[in-house]
Order: C-alpha cells, then structure tokens, then sequence
C-alpha cells in the first residue's frame, strides 16, 4: 500500500494512510523525527525539508492520514483545537463576518467574543438547526458558516448538507467542528461542507494524553493558506505528539464501535431513571435532529448531557461516581463526566448558557470503552 491506501476501507485508512514503513530501516510505525532543522546537500537548493517548524515527516504522515480519513485533499496539524479554529479564522480580514452555531464550545465563544472581537471580526450565534435562521443571518460580509454538529452540550443537529448548499449559493464557505463524532462517523466534506476542524486531543487520539488540532481541506486555497499560517504563525503540533494521534487512529474504529456500544447501554438506563428530568442524545428517536443524524452520519456519538433539577443534584452524582472521572474533555478510553457550566462553559455569560439551556443542573458524559456493567453501577449508586 506504501502508505497511500486510497479506495480502502476507513479501518485500513487509518492504520496506514500516510504511514509507509520507514524506508531506511523498514519500521512499521513512522519513526518520531525529533528535530529542529535539517541539513541542506548545497547552497541555493530547495529541498522537501528544511525547518521543523514548516514541515516535518512525522507531521506530514499524520496530515495526509487524516485527509484521507475525512476524504479531504490536504490536513493540516496544529498544537491545539484552538490553535485550528484560530487557523481557520486568519482567512478573515477586519469587519468581516461569521455565522456559527449558537451553542458551540465555550472556548471558540471566548476566541471570537473576547479576543477577535479587538480585530473587528464580526460573529453571529445562530441557531443552525434552521435553515431560514441560518440564511437571515448570512449578509454581504459573510466569510464563513462555522458549524459544530452535534453541538456541545446540547446535542443539536446542523443538517451539513442543507447549510453547505445555502451558503455556497451565496459565496460563503462551510467549516464543520467534528470533533464529537470523528471521521468514523460522520464526514462533512463529503456532505459538502469545504473544512472540518478536530481537536485530536479527544477521539482521534483517543488516550487523553496529548493536546491538538487538525483542519481538513476540500480546496486548494484553503490548503495553501492554512499551510502557510503553519510556518508564519507557527502553532504547530510536535512530532511526539503526532506519533501520539497516529498511534491512537489505528483503533479509532474499534474504539467508536465500543464508545456506542456503552454508550447506548447506558441511554437506556437513563431514559427510566426517574432522576433524569430530560436526556439530551441524538440517538434518541424522539430527540429534534435524530433524522438528520441518521441520514448524515452512521452513528450516534458517545456524548450524551442530563438534566438533574439543580445545581445540588448534579454534584451529587459528580461527587460520587467513582469509575467516571470528574474532568473536562471527551473522547478518550475512560468516561469522563462534567458540569458545562463551571467547567466546558464557564466562559459563556450566565444569561446565555440559560437561554441555551445549560443549566446549573445539567451534567455532560463522554461515554468510555470500560466494562459497561462497572458503568452502569456506578450510575446507579451515583443517581440512587
């Protein structure tokens, strides 16, 4: 295959996408180039590499893997999530304006409120569920629609389709966080969407262990740009912790198939539990944007949220679930249980995580790969 396994299947892709053996030595995995620079044969030569920070082979593996796994033309690697959503936000100039998801992560609403918004770049919080709001918002400065879908942590459902075809009738590009549901399970470029953003930290990595971010291009100008934000601005991920991401896409798929399996388990005990006022979980059939899901991706996720009445309820079960960990972030082997609003949220003003409904009750679970029976007990004495 030497690492360009195209027309096979995702499993295959991820294993060796990018990932030739290492033609010196015949290394199955691709070696950690931990270097700053590199020697040059001669003087006025250009060569594939010369400074770290511009490229690197272990970066490059990881990029062309997940390209391939979010059928895009070209991936770019960065040091964080949010060092990719801020990638992506450089091909907007002053008075320009976004559209984005009204309920997305409260970081990328920190980036754009409290931080871009010194530079005269101009955001729209919309509810992307509908389509005739998304379309009242798109104006004649709109440069992007940013989407997250499934949202964090409401869970509501972006139709990426639908969006991309309105905004492209009106010039406008289409990015789409994808973090929640992976490539395995959804692929926006293929719904028509022009850029996906990940934070590796959580699925694609898989172990909790490392920070980063990817952008996945459709086109050519995004591609260029995005690398050449890569070696002038110079948040780039490092090369032990590209080996990291690449080591945890090998299982990605086995992985996902587990997180769902637990995490329809544990819906299913929830759903009759009479502490739960409310589920939040696109695998519900009765859930607003289940049949959108089900026609644009092949799953459901592992992040579900649950209304508990109050801020007491929730700590309550925080407080004493013992196999789930109290921590921010998802997507990794272990389930980690959270409070949005003083943690993932805490940055969104009071009034707007209400109107949102992220409430002081509300607890978020990343479901993990664990035994699902220690799961369920330990939601059982942590609700009981």
């Amino acid at each position: 295959m030497k690492g360009n396994p195209s027309g096979r299947g995702f499993a295959t892709r991820a294993i060796h996408a990018g990932q030739a053996p290492d033609p010196r030595t015949g290394a199955v995995a691709v070696p950690i180039y931990q270097t700053s620079t590199y020697v040059q044969p001669e003087a006025g030569v250009t060569v594939e590499y010369d400074y770290a920070r511009v490229r690197n082979p272990t970066r490059d593996a990881l990029e062309q893997c997940v390209a391939s796994l979010e059928s895009g033309a070209a991936g770019h690697a960065f040091s964080s999530g949010m060092a990719a959503i801020s990638a992506l936000l450089t091909t907007m100039r002053s008075d320009e304006h976004i559209v984005v998801s009204r309920n997305v992560y409260g970081g990328t609403f920190r980036l754009l409120e409290q931080v871009l918004d010194r530079y005269r770049l101009r955001a729209s919080w919309v509810d992307t569920t509908d389509l005739d709001a998304v379309r009242d918002a798109i104006e004649d400065g709109t440069r992007w629609v940013l989407l997250e879908t499934p949202t964090n942590p409401m869970m509501e459902i972006s139709d990426v389709a639908a969006v991309s075809e309105l905004a492209h009738e009106r010039g406008v590009h289409v990015a789409v966080d994808n973090t929640f549901l992976s490539p395995y399970l959804q692929r926006p470029i293929e719904l028509g969407a022009d850029v996906v953003v990940h934070s590796t930290t959580k699925f694609m990595g898989g172990h909790s262990d490392s920070i980063g971010g990817v952008l996945i291009t459709r086109l050519e100008e995004h591609a260029s740009w995005f690398r050449f934000i890569q070696k002038s601005v110079g948040a780039v991920l490092a090369p032990f912790e590209c080996f990291l991401v690449m080591r945890g896409l090998k299982t990605l798929a086995v992985r996902m198939d587990r997180h769902e399996q637990n995490t329809a388990r544990i819906v299913e005990f929830l759903t009759r539990h009479p502490a739960v006022r409310k589920l939040y979980y696109p695998g519900l059939p009765d859930a607003p944007g289940h049949s959108v899901q089900k026609k644009q991706a092949s799953g459901f996720g592992a992040l579900l949220s649950l209304e508990l009445g109050s801020f007491a309820a929730a700590k309550k079960l925080l407080d004493r679930v013992e196999v789930m960990s109290l921590a921010e972030s998802l997507g990794g082997v272990e389930t980690l249980i959270s409070h949005p609003a003083s943690m993932t949220h805490a940055a969104v003003p009071a009034e707007r995580r209400a109107a949102l409904g992220i409430t002081e009750g509300l607890v978020r679970i990343s479901v993990g790969i664990e035994t699902i029976d220690d799961l369920l007990g330990d939601l059982e004495q942590g609700l009981s």
